[in-house]
């Protein structure tokens, strides 16, 4: 088969004008589905690229999607963003999409920042992380109808716009029952002190099964701490694992919480899980790597990532198609960071 240089040379090929042609590669719903498909194919066997510019001309689109990145401390570092950033990176890579990720100056305002992104035209659509309880940005979002999926719920309103969401209730009151059910009584919750829809679900799971058990010996010391302060968080732990009357059993919000509270923990002396059991969320690589283990809950993060950027093209493609929501199964990942309470030991 010939190769095709240029659009014309593609279209007098498949004997359709290269108007049809450049708006079949840019994948416009006014060209049936079967010519773009067609369209599609030959362009691949002809070893043609098309013009993103003339491309961007023809659909309307840029080829962008958005992905705000707050620089508050540790940024790609942080190892659940990295893996997230990744997956959404290579999916949208596959779909011939580009992922802008645009920095947010750590005393700048997201919303801001989210505003002039939109209204500069450089993306077709947005990527939403980090979810809050009132959450400004999908207010923003949905009055402006700008194509757009969310990576979490905000507080009571889970229709108008899409999302994705891992089941943080139903999994921290499975790790309540399973510590439970090894004798532990007293017990640790080590949050974050940011207005997180995903940290207040995983409250209430727990919360919510540790009162349903109505068991008189049962205590809790529930303790936020903020994620980008360092210090704040040593003296969240420190005072999470103080005197003699200390939590048996401790859930942390997330992984890295939980890998500091085993750290801290360990310096000070106590074994885990000999003394002390730990459950995190996430299952971030830190997790299998540390001593114990860390047992935790798998949040299917590039999973996440994944469909998100499928739910995002497709809400591009037909902005007035259903919102669709998914909400994901964690799944309990045990290791050796969990086990008897101490008095139930053999």
């Amino acid at each position: 088969m010939p190769k095709a240089n240029s659009l014309s040379e593609l279209a007098r090929h498949l004997g359709l004008s290269p108007t049809t042609v450049s708006r079949a590669l840019a994948q416009h719903e006014a060209i049936a589905k079967k010519t773009r498909e067609r369209v599609a194919k030959a362009a691949l066997e002809m070893g043609y690229v098309p013009n993103r510019a003339a491309q961007a001309l023809a659909s309307g689109r840029s080829g962008f999607v958005g992905f705000l990145l707050p620089m508050r401390g540790r940024g790609l570092a942080d190892p659940f963003l990295g893996e997230f950033v990744s997956a959404l990176t290579e999916e949208f890579a596959a779909k011939q999409v580009e992922l802008l990720l645009s920095a947010v100056p750590r005393n700048g305002s997201e919303l801001l920042h989210l505003e002039h992104l939109v209204t500069s035209g450089r993306v077709d659509g947005i990527v939403l992380s980090r979810i809050e309880l009132d959450d400004a940005r999908v207010a923003m979002l949905r009055e402006r109808e700008v194509p757009f999926v969310a990576h979490g719920r905000i507080g009571a309103d889970e229709t108008g716009y899409s999302w994705l969401d891992t089941d943080g209730e139903t999994a921290f009151a499975e790790a309540f029952a399973l510590l439970y059910a090894q004798g532990h009584r007293r017990f640790g919750l080590l949050s974050l002190d940011e207005p997180l829809t995903f940290r207040h679900k995983r409250e209430a799971g727990f919360t919510n099964a540790f009162t349903s058990q109505g068991d008189p010996d049962l205590s809790l010391r529930q303790v936020s701490c903020p994620r980008y302060d360092t210090e704040g968080r040593a003296r969240a732990i420190a005072e999470t694992l103080a005197g003699p009357d200390r939590p048996t059993a401790i859930l942390a919000v997330s992984d890295g919480l939980a890998l500091e509270l085993m750290a801290a923990a360990q310096a000070t002396g106590l074994r885990v899980p000999d003394d002390l059991s730990v459950i995190g969320f996430d299952n971030t690589p830190s997790a299998a790597h540390v001593t114990p283990g860390l047992t935790t809950f798998d949040a299917r993060i590039s999973d996440c990532a994944t469909q998100l950027a499928e739910m995002l093209l497709a809400r591009i493609a037909a902005p007035k198609s259903p919102h669709a929501t998914r909400l994901l199964r964690p799944q309990l990942v045990l290791r050796h960071s969990h086990g008897a309470a101490p008095h139930c030991a053999a």
